[in-house]
């Protein structure tokens, strides 16, 4: 049985995990606050006895592991089971709901070599799987059955469709702006949709006023402790995948901040185990029209101001895990650079003609960022890197319309 705490990201003080389960409790009990259009305080962070997790998994046995099946080493996940019993918990085949074993493809431009870690290809085609595959499993654990989210778009799809595959209920909340092939997705999942008349942030915020009104479960990001968790899978991952090597940058996306943040504590946590020395630098990348977290590093003040960019999925005007973003740029020697829509744009007709890869604007959105953090020499010719690309083209059909004309009718 895996054994963790809960510890506040605010006021670092621990709870027991039966303080926290099964009571509806998702920030810190003491100095946790959800407020309208403003990051939230006293996120939650699930910290292990990593000295004896030491003893009983080494380095060399976890990189027998295959990439995506994360469940193979369950003392590092809050999920009651031991791997003998993974075709039995909580009624269902974790095998079922994998995600993508091969992610990191290699490619070399004007020599230097490239990685990318490509999470198109999981189950509902976005990074956002990674963390609704652990929130569901948790839901069946405890009992519930309904579970609810805010999303522009990708985590409501996740959700829905894991929840589709698991037997749950979904209620997804959505911007009134959403791309029509995300809404769609969603819709086609069975779930419950619920467009809101405004942006992301007013979503967010009334998908936390039903959900305790209805007594749902809430995926919300960064909200639920559970969100960070499951992203740190792709540092672990990576490990994994580069049998033991990580790569000296990563380049993320950064909407709300939670897979940056779940980034981090994934490599932290390989850092606590002895099994990396040091942390990579972790370069976050925010759309021009969407830059909470590049204001909030420069000025340690948050402002908010709406946000308006083609890149939805990181569309956040105020970043819910805006605070715990900023300390893994700096714990890790990182920066945060901006992009524009246009950059985005032609990172994104770059990355499909050149490499083959058909990603959302918020993925190209990490290309664009290398590609303008190399022409200011923030990366050295020597580093090795990592760029997420977070979500499948097929998303939002709208943004490859800008760069691709109509083909005109031929008579033969």
């Amino acid at each position: 049985m895996t054994d963790y705490i809960y510890k506040c990201s605010s006021c670092q003080k621990s709870f027991l995990k039966e303080e926290i389960e099964g009571f509806f409790q998702y920030l810190c009990p003491d100095c946790g606050i959800a407020e309208k259009n403003k990051p939230l305080t006293g996120v939650l962070l699930i910290e292990y006895d990593y000295a004896a997790i030491r003893t009983e998994i080494d380095k060399s046995q976890i990189l027998n592991y295959q990439p995506g099946k994360f469940w193979l080493y369950p003392q590092l996940w809050p999920l009651e089971y031991e791997v003998q019993q993974i075709k039995n918990i909580s009624n269902i085949n974790l095998k079922n709901i994998s995600l993508t074993t091969d992610p990191i493809i290699e490619v070399s431009i004007k020599d230097k070599k490239l990685f990318f870690f490509d999470d198109t290809r999981n189950p509902t085609y976005s990074y956002k799987d990674r963390a609704s595959i652990l929130v569901a499993i948790k839901a069946l654990q405890l009992g519930i059955s309904e579970i609810s989210a805010a999303s522009t778009g990708n985590a409501g799809s996740s959700i829905a469709g894991i929840c589709a595959r698991l037997g749950l209920k979904s209620h997804i909340f959505v911007p009134k702006t959403i791309p029509e092939a995300k809404r769609i997705q969603i819709q086609s999942y069975g779930a419950n949709l619920h467009i809101v008349d405004g942006d992301y942030d007013l979503a967010f915020d009334v998908c936390l006023e039903e959900s305790q009104k209805n007594g749902w479960y809430n995926r919300n990001t960064a909200y639920n402790p559970l969100t960070i968790e499951g992203k740190k899978s792709a540092a672990y991952d990576m490990f994994i995948s580069m049998r033991g090597e990580i790569p000296d940058v990563v380049i993320i996306p950064v909407g709300d901040g939670v897979i940056l943040s779940g980034i981090y504590k994934g490599f932290w946590e390989l850092k606590q185990l002895g099994w990396i020395e040091n942390l990579p630098k972790l370069f976050g990348v925010v759309a021009e029209g969407s830059d909470a977290l590049a204001r909030y590093i420069k000025t340690n003040q948050f402002e908010y101001e709406a946000a308006k960019t083609i890149a939805d999925s990181i569309s956040a005007g105020a970043p819910r895990n805006l605070y715990m973003a900023a300390n893994a740029i700096n714990e890790s020697n990182g920066t945060v650079q901006i992009v524009s829509d246009e950059q985005i744009l032609n990172a994104q007709k770059e990355l499909s003609k050149k490499f083959g890869l058909l990603v959302e604007p918020a993925a190209a959105a990490s290309f664009a960022g290398y590609q303008q953090l190399m022409n200011i020499g923030a990366i050295k010719h020597n580093e090795s890197i990592m760029i997420m690309l977070t979500g499948s083209g097929l998303k939002d059909l709208d943004s490859l319309k800008k760069w691709n004309k109509s083909p005109e009718i031929i008579s033969y």
